[in-house]
């Protein structure tokens, strides 16, 4: 399986051209490079500029609503992003959970209107620096997954990623160790298992996130258990986001 690469740009850069001249950068440093699965998430505004030039890199998007259409009032839905010719869109991720108060009901809601549009979902996942404390990682991550997942078929299943970015972990500087990592990935699928088919776990892709770079990637591509990465701020830097690829390549 290829090594799955997911740039979350967030709500970066300010301008069209900045967002273009980022695209090109890392469209142009993955010449020779074929063994890696590729998806760039930009802002909403960005998707339609780099929807006809796509090769090897793959479109995401940051989120979207769960209704196809109607009023509501700043909405995206499932069906314009993969009009835009959208692949995958992030949904759970801890500032969409912490800033927009968004439940784990309405994730499920979100990602049942994803896999019914035929996209694939990027299912972020993770506990709070309070809740690692206190020994609640896995009882947060039980809870995410099967709130998450409720009414999931296994057909379904097949076009969900699964990412886990531990809340205190995302652009600290403070990554979660590979050997904590490898803990999380297996208590993952170990709870899948109880709930899907075991074909399901053989195609199952989890990712990690927080604070990946260069240096460490490596250990986590080789202990952690993970099939690949969702990367922030290293995503919009051209040169490192290129490395990271490389390392891993």
């Amino acid at each position: 399986m290829k090594p799955f690469i997911i740039a979350n740009w967030k709500m970066n850069p300010a301008t069209t051209q900045e967002a273009k001249s980022l695209f090109d950068s890392v469209k142009d440093g993955l010449s020779g490079i074929k063994n890696v699965d590729l998806v760039i998430c930009p802002p909403f505004i960005y998707l339609a500029a780099f929807n006809s030039y796509l090769s090897i890199i793959k479109l995401g998007a940051q989120d979207c609503f769960y209704e196809k259409s109607g009023p509501f009032t700043g909405g995206i839905s499932s069906l314009m992003l993969k009009d835009l010719g959208c692949q995958y869109v992030i949904l759970g991720h801890s500032e969409r959970r912490i800033h927009f108060k968004e439940t784990d009901e309405i994730i499920n809601k979100k990602i049942k209107a994803v896999v019914s549009a035929g996209l694939n979902v990027i299912f972020c996942i993770g506990e709070t620096e309070a809740e690692k404390k206190k020994g609640e990682t896995q009882n947060v991550l039980e809870v995410q997954i099967k709130r998450g997942l409720d009414g999931i078929s296994a057909k379904e299943m097949e076009n969900i990623v699964i990412a886990y970015e531990p809340v205190w972990a995302i652009g600290t500087g403070n990554p979660c160790s590979p050997d904590e990592t490898r803990k999380a990935v297996l208590f993952i699928r170990k709870l899948i298992s109880k709930i899907y088919p075991a074909r399901i776990l053989d195609n199952l892709r989890i990712l990690y996130g927080g604070s990946v770079n260069s240096e460490n990637v490596r250990d986590y591509f080789g202990k952690s258990g993970v099939e690949g990465f969702i990367i922030g701020g290293a995503s919009l830097k051209p040169e490192e986001f290129i490395k990271i690829i490389k390392n891993i390549n």
